[in-house]
C-alpha cells in the first residue's frame, strides 16, 4: 500500500477569509513575523495496489471532479509514502 496526499489550496486570487482571521490572531498570541497564512484542505488517501500512472490518472480525476472545486481551487497529488501493512499507528 501507498500512501497518496492531494493537497487542496484557494487560488491566489481568491479572497481566503479563514487565512486571514488566523493571521490577525497570531500576533495576539505571541506569534509575531507571520506575512500571510492561506488556508487549504489535505487529503491522504491509502491506495491499494501500485501507484502508477493509471492509479495516479484516476487521483488526479478525483481532486479535479470531486476534492477539489477547481474554479476557485488549485491542487496537488504526491506520491508521499509506502505504508507498511502490519504496522500502523
Amino acid at each position: 500500500m501507498a500512501r497518496v496526499v492531494v493537497d487542496v489550496m484557494l487560488k491566489p486570487e481568491i479572497l481566503d477569509p479563514q487565512g486571514q482571521a488566523v493571521q490577525r490572531a497570531l500576533p495576539r498570541l505571541g506569534f509575531a513575523g507571520i506575512a500571510d497564512v492561506r488556508q487549504g484542505k489535505r487529503f491522504e488517501l491509502e491506495v491499494e495496489g501500485p501507484v502508477d500512472e493509471a492509479a495516479l490518472a484516476r487521483i488526479h480525476e478525483m481532486a479535479e471532479t470531486f476534492l477539489a472545486n477547481t474554479v476557485i481551487e488549485d491542487f496537488v497529488v504526491k506520491v508521499e509514502s509506502e505504508v507498511s501493512a502490519e504496522v500502523q499507528s
